[in-house]
């Protein structure tokens, strides 16, 4: 069960993560598109599936959008809608917090009342973005109105380089009800490193409990999309970049490096007690794609069974 998995602290929680679908799509599309979701996740030894709740986030940089935004379907409705009774797993509904006013935000949390809900709160893209409801006030609302609920935080170990604190950040989340975390995608490991460093240092000065961290990794499957990821804010270390971009087949050597950077990661923290898991991300349209995260997560399940 996920939720005593996250109650325990537990090592080797693992996710699957998707986009819902493009909201202009007809309901018949939506029926189509879930049946082959469906057909795909059931197969899968996972302990959830996370759903993203897609933000533009063209206000947090100048640089021109690699791909246009089009908005999705809300993940809330489409696991209700399409997923929950063929699935019968756990999901996980990203929360961007912004795009809702308080009345919708507390609706939707008191309607979750009485069962086990996951999810996980995200913040604005930007200082610039404007928004209703602050990531302060969402956890208020949520632990006034359903404390009950089971929430993760996001992370960005590769913003612990800069500003050296993604690890105070954490326990401050920790503090507001946060009881595990998804990192976005990773492929600075050095990064992630130093983050888990400083998040057992921390924990074991100030004796706190450290909750799971779930990194996220993907598959990339072109150059375009590897611009795309680095838009979105995802430090690509330039060696790395330089060997994705001249190899032969750019989504094979992602998916070996997305691997090794999970490996690593993964014994490392366990060595220090670190409760680890990983998120496999499969975001693309493209079967290649689709299969290459497949084989990506079943490597995974490999490593955390070693």
């Amino acid at each position: 069960m996920l939720k005593d998995k996250i109650k325990n602290r537990e090592s080797g929680i693992l996710f699957y993560g998707i986009t819902p679908p493009k909201a202009k799509n007809s309901q018949e599309d939506l029926k189509v598109i879930a049946a082959k979701h469906i057909d795909r996740i059931k197969k899968l030894d996972i302990d959830g599936l996370v759903l993203y709740d897609i933000q533009d986030e063209s206000d947090r940089t100048d640089l021109e959008r690699p791909f246009p935004f089009i908005e999705t379907v809300d993940p809330c409705d489409y696991a209700k809608n399409y997923l929950d009774a063929p699935l019968h797993i756990p999901v996980i509904i990203y929360r961007a917090v912004g795009k809702y006013n308080k009345f919708e935000f507390t609706k939707w949390i008191e309607d979750r009342k009485g069962r086990d809900f996951f999810s996980v709160f995200v913040g604005a893209a930007s200082k610039e973005t404007k928004v209703t409801i602050g990531m302060k006030e969402a956890y208020k609302i949520k632990k006034e109105t359903n404390d009950d609920m089971i929430i993760g935080g996001i992370t960005i170990p590769e913003r612990h380089s800069i500003k050296q604190d993604e690890h105070i950040r954490v326990f401050e989340k920790i503090d507001s009800g946060c009881e595990f975390f998804v990192s976005q995608c990773v492929y600075d490991l050095m990064g992630a490193k130093r983050f888990l460093d400083d998040y057992v240092e921390y924990a074991k000065k100030h004796n706190r409990k450290m909750v799971p961290i779930i990194f996220t990794i993907t598959p990339c499957g072109s150059s375009k999309t590897l611009d795309f990821m680095k838009w979105l804010g995802i430090n690509i270390p330039k060696h790395l970049e330089d060997r994705l971009k001249n190899s032969e087949n750019i989504l094979e050597e992602s998916v070996r490096l997305s691997r090794d950077i999970f490996e690593i990661l993964y014994f490392y923290a366990k060595g220090k007690g670190i409760p680890i898991g990983c998120n496999v991300e499969s975001v693309a349209i493209r079967k290649e794609e689709i299969d290459a995260s497949i084989k990506l997560l079943h490597d995974i399940q490999k490593i955390m069974d070693r």
